[in-house]
């Protein structure tokens, strides 16, 4: 197979990096350009080893996806054969308090990007998007998502996903851009920005400080570990078939509270840390994903084990105390992630 070139957006980012480092294992010739914006999720040193390692086949762009003339300048510099878009906000909880921002980079940013795409010929276009866009379940149905399955977003974040989708649809069935979509359930692993819950869960304990739950603690997540992700976006690039949506899950779910005690036994820290505070607004219930079409097509499933992979993960943040700490900080000092909680209900009782 010949070499390929990547334009990866939001490659600084928590998915976006461990992509690059993914794709380079098993595609050492290949190019990868990674452009975006480094807001506040993006930093550098999520691909310092790549840049180190591979020198002479990756490159960085600084660039806002929604800058229509950076992006076209790029694109027509570069000749990408596939544009790999990760580049999105992603925070449940920012959404709620700044919800224009979402729909500024998930948006706009992915119709300014397809733009581009069409007008420069860019041969593929992979848009990453999340098991969200369908809404919830009820946490004792038996039902899973499809990629047939209706939009039924319930939070900011949500809504500007399946707008992006759309975006997307649109461009492949107007245009006949060669697009592909990929709705994946919840990440975790390095790198990961200690917003996210797990990552949040595991620095905190680190530190001794409170684990903050949301009061529907019962309420479920699908867990899918980044590298399984990116093992399923390759397969799509390489694999899939123009204008198909692929669902990306791992059929294992736990609740928050496991999610909790499973970091806190990890580190053999006491479950008195868990404290307890008012849900989010729009705070979904259960999501779970069908992922048969993925693996009966390309032959995609997942490799890692939650226990396996929550250890590592673990682990990893305890030996990366100087990537995360700053973050951390940064983050109690730029916003207010729990404005709508009351001040009482970080007391720790239910």
């Amino acid at each position: 197979m010949r070499s390929m070139r990547l334009l990866v957006t939001g490659g600084a980012g928590f998915i976006g990096s461990n992509f690059i480092r993914f794709w380079f294992v098993g595609h050492p010739d290949d190019e990868i350009i990674n452009v975006d914006r480094l807001t506040y999720a993006g930093d550098p040193a999520n691909n310092a080893d790549v840049a180190q390692t591979h020198d002479d086949r990756y490159s960085f762009v600084l660039a806002d996806i929604c800058d229509g003339a950076a992006i076209s300048e790029i694109v027509a510099e570069n000749r990408p054969d596939v544009i790999v878009n990760f580049a999105a906000e992603s925070h449940n909880s920012r959404g709620v308090l700044d919800p224009g921002a979402f729909m500024r980079t998930n948006a706009l940013g992915t119709q300014t990007l397809l733009e581009v795409a069409r007008k420069r010929r860019v041969p593929r276009f992979h848009h990453i998007s999340t098991c969200e866009v369908y809404g919830d379940l009820a946490l004792d149905s038996a039902e899973a998502f499809i990629e047939e399955s209706p939009y039924r977003p319930r939070t900011p974040y949500n809504a500007s996903k399946a707008a992006s989708e759309l975006i997307v649809r649109a461009y492949h069935e107007t245009f006949g851009l060669p697009t592909t979509v990929t709705n994946c359930s919840n990440n975790y692993g390095p790198w990961q920005h200690p917003e996210k819950v797990i990552a949040l869960f595991t620095t905190s304990a680190l530190d001794d400080e409170p684990l903050p739950l949301y009061r529907q603690s019962a309420n479920r997540r699908e867990w899918l570990h980044v590298d399984d992700h990116c093992a399923a976006i390759e397969a799509v690039i390489l694999r899939g078939h123009p204008g198909e949506t692929y669902n990306v899950g791992s059929g294992d779910e736990r609740s928050i509270e496991e999610i909790a005690d499973a970091v806190l036994d990890a580190l053999d820290k006491p479950r008195a840390l868990k404290a307890y505070v008012d849900d989010r607004p729009g705070h979904d219930r259960r999501y779970l994903l069908d992922h048969s079409k993925i693996t009966r097509a390309l032959g995609w499933r997942p490799a890692i084990p939650f226990e396996q992979g929550i250890r590592e993960t673990v682990t990893w943040y305890e030996d990366h105390r100087e990537w995360w700490e700053p973050k951390k900080r940064a983050m109690r000092e730029q916003i207010d992630e729990f404005a709508w909680v009351r001040p009482a209900a970080m007391a720790g009782a239910r």
